[in-house]
């Protein structure tokens, strides 16, 4: 485990600080996760909401109150109501949905995949814009494709995204006509079965290439709502990281050698900014998933973002709680997998975690 060093010193092996790196980043995701869960439910019992008066109605007598109040715990203390809560969470129970009636983990994983199949969409078309037309920024610095990539970045950026859905369903829907309403599909295909809960992937397992166009129709708007807001973000940030490294002294030298633009670019000055990139793609995902709250209740799409939009409206405790623990889960999750992936790609960062 251990070998001496040249002035007799114990220096752990590679093996070791393997080890340890990773067990620090677990121990600091778990203990992260951990702190998620109380904030969470601190924060989902200061809300004024009371479920017990939802459940039973503002009409009921006060007996019924009172006894809707002990069966869901309410009367008990909250750090008691706090590791009952911990101890139901382990067991994967989020508690029941006081609207639906169903498990709040049955509702999630038939909800999240509509959002994950929106989000991902939207994350292809802002990540591959948005690198693009930021590298292509860079190269022409304080120029006029400069200036109006900043101009749409600015707009894409502050626009809030619930106004550019309205927008795009007015004009897109509405008055032109080439794109689908509402909805994650026609009616017509609702009784299709659902093998993995993504209509895209499902249409195409079942051959309906009918079913895959409708389907595709109807995410083509909201995707690039959350698209455009996604890659003015990410564009502004590849611009400013390629204007650092075209600085650099590396580049200047390559150019003076007779390097070709593009070989510096791609070659060079971009895979110097892919450790940096990591971190805003990953930031950019998890902001999609608070971005589709106000978008797919834009769209009607029976998604994360809907669900908890009805939860909060009709005072559903168990699933805010559920819906805000798993948005918050899927944040760590994405910054503990960009520090992994920055790590594995940048020696520099591998260097300085040992």
């Amino acid at each position: 485990m251990f070998v001496t060093g040249k002035y007799f010193g114990v220096v752990p092996n590679r093996f070791t600080l393997t080890v340890s790196r990773y067990f620090g980043q677990i121990t600091g995701l778990l203990t992260t996760l951990a702190l998620l869960t109380v904030v969470t439910f601190i924060l989902g019992n200061v809300v004024p909401i009371d479920p017990a008066l939802t459940l039973v109605g503002d009409r009921a007598s006060s007996e019924a109150y009172d006894l809707a109040r002990e069966q869901l715990g309410l009367n008990l203390p909250l750090y008691q109501r706090y590791f009952h809560y911990l101890g139901n969470l382990v067991t994967g129970d989020l508690g029941t949905s006081l609207v639906t009636g169903n498990p709040v983990l049955t509702d999630l994983l038939q909800v999240f995949p509509g959002t994950i199949e929106l989000s991902m969409i939207a994350m292809t078309i802002g990540t591959v814009a948005g690198v693009l037309s930021g590298v292509w920024a860079a190269q022409y610095r304080d120029r006029w494709q400069d200036k109006m990539l900043r101009v749409v970045s600015v707009l894409g950026y502050s626009t809030p995204v619930f106004w550019l859905g309205l927008v795009a369903l007015l004009v897109f829907y509405y008055q032109l006509g080439w794109a689908e309403g509402p909805g994650r599909i026609d009616i017509g295909f609702d009784s299709a079965p659902a093998f993995t809960g993504f209509v895209l992937i499902d249409s195409l397992l079942l051959g309906d290439l009918q079913m895959f166009g409708n389907a595709i129709s109807h995410i083509a708007l909201p995707a690039a709502v959350l698209g455009f807001a996604t890659m003015a973000y990410i564009a502004r940030m590849t611009r400013g990281f390629m204007v650092v490294q075209l600085d650099q002294e590396y580049a200047v030298t390559a150019r003076a050698k007779g390097l070709s633009a593009r070989t510096i670019l791609w070659r060079h000055a971009f895979r110097n900014i892919r450790a940096q990139l990591i971190t805003v793609l990953a930031l950019s995902l998890g902001g999609l998933l608070e971005g589709a709250i106000l978008t797919e209740t834009v769209f009607s799409w029976p998604g994360l973002g809907l669900y908890m939009k009805l939860s909060l409206f009709n005072g559903d405790l168990n699933a805010v709680l559920g819906t805000t623990l798993l948005v918050g889960i899927i944040y760590v999750g994405l910054s503990f997998l960009a520090d992994a992936l920055t790590a594995a790609i940048d020696p520099t960062v591998r260097a300085g975690k040992k």
